[in-house]
Formats: C-alpha cells, structure tokens, sequence
C-alpha cells in the first residue's frame, strides 16, 4: 500500500520524542487536555473541545481531508456541492426517544451541528434519523476514524494504555506530538528480558510536500500508508506493528440531549441498583438513568444543604469538564437531592487503596495517580474554582488506573452545625490547611495543602494522616490560633491528657 522512496542508503537512527524507550519504572509526561477534534462547518459550528470547553475554537483550521484521506469515498453530491460522510468510531444505543443507536462502521449524513455535543443525523445504514453524539462519529477516511488513531493524547497517558488490559507486543497507537507542532508519535508496547513490558516512542516527522516519516530511508504519502508499511515489517523498529491498542469509549457531557440544556431530571427516572458506600452526609449507588444507562447516584440527607444554593453550584459544576473531573450528568434538587454523575468501576482511591487492586501498586503507578490528580486541580484552579475538600475519599477510580476527581466544591454548601473545625467529628480536619480550619480562608493554596496530604495517603496505600487524634488536631488548630496572638498558654491545654500535651508543646 503506497510507494516508499529510498533516500538514504546508510542506517538513519530512528527518532523519537524525547526517549526511545520508558518503562513502567520511567518518568512521566503529562498532557494538559486530551484531544479536542475539529470537525468541517456545515454552515453552523464545529465539535468543541470538551477539556477547554472555554477556549474559541480556531478559524481557518485545516479539517479532515488533504493527505490522509480519499476524497471520493467519504462524500455525497447535492444539488448544493459535497457533503461529508461521517462514520461511527464506536457502538451506541440510544437513550431517549430523540435519539439515534448505531453501530461501529455506520455512516451518516450530518443535517444539523447546532446542538454541540449531539449531532442531527440521518443514517445511510438503516435510513433512521435522530441525534447521535458528535465525539462518535469522525469523517469518512480520515486519520480520525482509525482504530490507531488517539489524537492529542499525553505520553504517560499512551503508556497507560499501552501496558495495561494484557496487550501483546506490538500493540501501537499514533498521537500528535506533544513537542512539534504537525508531527506525530508512534507509540509501540515491547517487551525484553531486562526492561519487561516496556513502551517506545518513535517521532513521525512531516515532510514540506506532506508526506511523512520515521527515518528519511522510507516516505510515505500518508499515516496509512507508514501504518501498512510497519505492519507487515519492522524495518528498524523494536518490532512490527500488530493490533492498534484498545480504544475506551468517549465520555459524554451529558445525559442526552434532553439533558445538555435542562439538567434537572425527574426521580423516577433513577433506579438505584446497588449502594456503593455511605458517609455522614447521603449514601453512594450504582444505578441507572432511564433503566439504561449506568450513572453513579450520590443521595443527600436532608437538610444537609440548600437546594436553592446547590443549584446555584451545579450550574458552575456542570460547565467543569475535563478528562480529570467526575463529569456531573444531572439533578434531582428536590429533598433527598440527587447528585447524578459518570460511574468509576474501581470506587474511591481510599477503598482502592486500602482494600482493592491498589494494595499490590508500585511506587511509579502512584506517582502516575498523584500526577493526573494534579492534572485535574491544575484545570480546577486555571477555571478559579476552589475543591476545598481534596482527599482520597473523594478522588474516583476507573479501568487502566484511571483517576479523577470528585465532589467539588460541595463542601462549601453543608449547612450542618458539626463540620466545622472546633467539633472535629465530620469536619476533615487533618486535610485542612490551617487559615481554612481556623478562619475559613479557602484557596487553591489550601487545595495545595490538602494535595500535600493525599500524597500521604498515597504512599502510605490510604492509612489516615497523621498518628494522632482529631481531636489533638483540633488542639494543635487552637494552639497554633493562640501562638499567633503571642500567648504561650491556653485553658484548652488543661482539658489534654499527659500525652496530648506533649504534643501540643512544639
């Protein structure tokens, strides 16, 4: 498939973006946002990039086409020029009547784009219209719409995949280049006796005409032209390329498109299947919206908060998206409220930690979990949103040691008399940073703190922080109060025992 000219006749080494190879034990590189897509106008709007959702999506962009797609097999001719095929990435079964199910390899004509995150279809398939989900589908013959194809995808993250799920070697996928603008990134999963399962990264390079290349010796006119080249060789690669890797299903903004504008769905189309955990404030579930689609249910006890003041939040909370943050779906604000979110298979990273798979988890796989948590309150603060109650009990675990981050901003909104610093009972007082404890001074620097604090957790596979009592933290909060007001005694120490005294006296 596709011609190779021959430039060079001595070995050229193979390059690659920034190392050739990085084991399980290497260091980690981090992309801020995952792959925004662009998709041609129809006249109307473009998919928006779900991790920026703020960002204007660029004029001018060049869109699917050129070099690595067949114009004549992904258009339709009308009356009014071309018109893009698009082809479904993956299978989706609809979830209200509005909407369209489908299955992987289904081609539509997209006949309205205003919607955003859902699309207007007809399929040239079964002949059905309805909505489908724009992060879905991808033009017909373009590098979008191959199984190898990840977009704007971080290193670590590739690597993640890579060696996770039992993949063989010569498992690949291609991403963009995270340091040349234009170029892309073979990734290949390998394996030798010292290294193990390991993931190497070669730079695809592009060419002034368009073309492409690993080393000048072979150009290619396309990214499927060097993909077929490489699969049936290895031709100066660790090994040939096998089986793309395995590519997780999107995540969806929203419920349905019902959902995308009125959030705020009826109780009865909630069934709570299975509780996943209690708290002091509702309980966690399993459930499904509509009998169909698996979302996780966070139920409140009543009087825990306002409605009026929750809703007010969850209008922030929604407009949160990145691939680092629990998505919130919907609302149910009438007492019990409802708090309906993305489900995580593996539960909270405490409980993961604790008692699960994350027990067994070596020291580069936590500083991989610490660095997509970071990921995440880094978005948080650039949106100048405050999480104040940053903990392992409330960041979520996923399939591939995927984690996020959840129950944000909630704690501002408790209205319970006891969570507060001087009680200590429900308040979490050993993540708080000490102005927030003592004046309820919340920043992202007291995010920062409590961030400190989960690293704790992390390495310590989820023991609680410190070796002492909360209420030793409580007196340590009024000491320290007291010492900044120049007094070296206070009546609370009488109330100490021998041992809680000596504590105090730093």
């Amino acid at each position: 498939m596709g011609c190779v000219q021959c430039k060079d006749k001595e070995a050229t080494k193979l390059t690659d973006d920034r190392e050739t190879s990085v084991s399980q034990h290497a260091g980690y590189r981090y992309g801020a946002d995952p792959t925004p897509q662009h998709y041609p106008s129809f006249g109307v709007t473009t998919i928006p990039n779900y991790n920026n959702f703020h960002a204007p999506v660029s004029q001018g962009v060049t869109v699917f086409g050129g070099v690595n797609s067949s114009s004549h097999s992904g258009t339709l001719r009308s009356r009014g020029g071309t018109v893009t095929l698009f082809v479904a990435l993956y299978d989706y079964e609809a979830r209200s009547e509005d909407d369209l199910s489908f299955r992987k390899g289904e081609k539509f004509q997209i006949l309205n784009s205003t919607e955003g995150d859902w699309w207007e279809a007809r399929s040239l398939t079964t002949g059905g219209t309805g909505y489908i989900p724009s992060n879905y589908v991808a033009p017909v013959d373009s590098i979008q719409a191959e199984d190898w194809y990840f977009g704007k995808l971080g290193r670590k993250d590739a690597e993640r995949q890579l060696l996770s799920n039992g993949n063989p070697r010569g498992t690949f996928l291609i991403r963009e280049s995270e340091t040349t603008k234009g170029a892309y990134s073979l990734s290949i999963q390998d394996w030798d006796e010292s290294k193990g399962d390991h993931v190497k990264h070669y730079k695809i390079r592009k060419l002034d005409n368009g073309g492409y290349y690993i080393t000048t010796r072979a150009q290619f006119e396309t990214l499927q032209q060097l993909v077929h080249h490489y699969s049936a060789r290895a031709a100066g690669l660790c090994c040939r390329l096998i089986v793309p890797c395995h590519k997780g299903m999107p995540r969806l903004a929203d419920l349905s498109v019902k959902t995308k504008d009125v959030w705020e769905i009826p109780r009865e189309s909630l069934q709570l299947i299975k509780r996943l955990g209690n708290g002091q404030f509702g309980e966690v579930w399993m459930g499904t919206w509509n009998g169909n689609t698996k979302v996780a249910v966070k139920t409140l006890k009543p009087g825990t908060m306002s409605p009026e003041s929750f809703l007010e939040e969850a209008q922030i909370m929604k407009k949160l998206r990145h691939d680092k943050l629990v998505q919130l779906y919907a609302v149910v604000s009438e007492e019990p409220i409802y708090i309906v979110t993305e489900y995580m298979s593996k539960g909270s990273l405490l409980d993961f930690l604790k008692d699960g798979e994350g027990r067994g988890l070596k020291l580069p796989n936590l500083v991989d979990m610490a660095a997509q948590v970071a990921a995440g309150m880094a978005y948080i603060e650039r949106m100048n949103y405050i999480h104040r109650d940053l903990r392992s009990a409330n960041i979520l675990v996923d399939d591939s040691l995927v984690c996020k981050i959840a129950d944000f901003g909630l704690a501002r909104l408790i209205e319970d008399n006891e969570y507060t610093a001087r009680q200590g009972a429900k308040f979490p007082i050993k993540w708080t940073a000490p102005e927030a404890a003592l004046y309820g001074r919340f920043t992202i620097k007291s995010d920062v703190w409590s961030f400190g604090i989960l690293l704790t957790e992390l390495v310590t596979k989820g023991r609680v922080p410190y070796p002492v009592s909360g209420v030793q933290c409580c007196f340590g909060l009024h000491r320290l109060k007291l010492y900044g007001q120049k007094q070296k005694h206070s009546k609370y120490l009488l109330w100490c025992s021998a041992e809680e005294r000596k504590f105090l006296l730093f």
